[in-house]
């Protein structure tokens, strides 16, 4: 549904390392290095971060393709010392299989990971 999405930081690098951390067990990585910095996986071009003032109430999504890629997304979070917000679970008050896990990106966005799979 999003074509592409752009988010600004304070702390480009911080970012940039956060994204490339999260976003690797998603099969993104860096692609462009412009002014804003995008990342893909391959066949399409759809994230980019670049520097300016950043917005707070932003919230958004990655798709994972399923539950264990949720919970490798959080362990390399917390492997790498970047800040957990809530644990990998599920949420029936959502749907039955929504799983999802959060984390918060250098400039405290709320990221959410998230399978609608049942496993």
């Amino acid at each position: 549904m999003i074509d592409h999405l752009e988010l600004k930081t304070r702390q480009l690098d911080a970012a940039l390392a956060f994204y490339a951390i999260v976003l690797e067990p998603l099969g993104y990585a860096l692609k462009t290095d412009g002014a804003s910095k995008g990342f893909g996986d391959g066949k399409s071009l759809d994230f980019f971060v670049g520097e300016g003032e950043p917005t707070r109430a932003i919230h958004f999504a990655f798709a994972a393709s399923n539950r264990a890629t949720v919970d490798r997304v959080y362990r390399r979070a917390g492997e790498a010392g970047l800040t957990l917000d809530r644990a990998p679970a599920l949420a029936p008050h959502i749907h039955p299989n929504y799983y999802a896990g959060y984390l918060r990106d250098p400039d405290g966005h709320l990221i959410e990971f998230v399978t609608h799979r049942a496993e």
